[in-house]
């Protein structure tokens, strides 16, 4: 496809799982990929190298191009580093695809701050990071494309996992944003919310879904949103077992009141305030 040919496109969490067949498709349809992974363990632990090497060599081997980086997105210096790093090697930053992960799961009576500020730093801080150090070239060049992954869990919710689904909502809300301040400089901003099998995966659904759940499935909607065809911003998709489906929110009628109404007032109109018979798309009335 002629519109990822030569663009740099930056991989976060490509050493393993969804990341790394980004990567794979990405650099197999002309893309120049900077493998980003910090090579720890599925809740943020530890550190290594190995992961990011071990997916440029494939790429290599299969005739891409790629780079290994292994800085922290949770940290504005590492993120600073990984565009450094495609613009050293390749000479420019086309691309952000957001997918750098952690789990550290736990019903909400149970979580501690350091598994809630963790799992933010990562999810969503490190989007907002690695996003950020791009903008400005983005911006130069009139040409920019982002792709960060979401979840079902923040746009359902999902039992135990709180800190998670709002730093996922959170990133839907970064691109809702991006994507009015970008229009005028050619930059689209969505988000995925991919259902694949992988290590962060393996053990919260059943084994029977997952065989259905290849990771390969989902890598081409995420080409193509960083692809120059690509004209949609400020979307939501679900991809996952072959299904590509948007998501978006939608709004009623409502009820107007003509001053404050009391709480029985109120009250009596709620069932039509809630009801989303005939319902369109959302938007922002400001």
């Amino acid at each position: 496809m002629p519109g990822l040919e030569d663009k740099v496109v930056i991989v976060t969490g490509a050493g393993g799982g969804l990341g790394r067949t980004y990567a794979h498709f990405l650099a197999a349809n002309g893309a120049l990929v900077v493998v980003n992974d910090l090579g720890g363990a599925r809740d943020g632990s530890g550190a290594g190298t190995q992961a990011a090497d071990t997916v440029v060599a494939e790429i290599r081997s299969a005739g891409g191009r790629a780079v290994a980086n292994y800085d922290s997105v949770a940290e504005e210096s590492g993120a600073e580093a990984i565009v450094a790093t495609a613009l050293n090697e390749f000479g420019a930053v086309h691309g952000v695809v957001s997918n750098a992960g952690i789990l550290r799961d736990g019903a909400f009576h149970k979580m501690t701050p350091e598994s809630w500020d963790a799992v933010q730093k990562v999810h969503l801080y490190g989007g907002y990071n690695v996003i950020r150090a791009a903008w400005p070239h983005f911006r130069e060049q009139s040409f920019g494309r982002i792709v960060v992954a979401t979840s079902t869990s923040g746009l359902y919710g999902n039992f135990g996992q709180a800190n998670y689904g709002a730093a996922k909502a959170g990133l839907v809300g970064l691109i809702n944003t991006l994507a009015i301040e970008g229009a005028k400089y050619s930059i689209t901003a969505n988000a995925i919310a991919p259902l694949a099998a992988t290590r962060m995966t393996a053990d919260i659904a059943p084994q029977e879904l997952l065989d259905k759940l290849d990771p390969e499935l989902v890598a081409p909607a995420v080409g193509y949103l960083m692809s120059e065809e690509n004209t949609d911003t400020a979307s939501v998709f679900v991809v996952g077992g072959g299904l590509v489906q948007r998501v978006a929110q939608f709004q009623n009628e409502g009820v107007t009141f003509t001053k404050p109404p009391t709480l029985a007032e109120i009250g009596t109109q709620w069932s039509q305030i809630s009801d989303m018979t005939g319902a369109t798309l959302g938007r922002n009335p400001v």
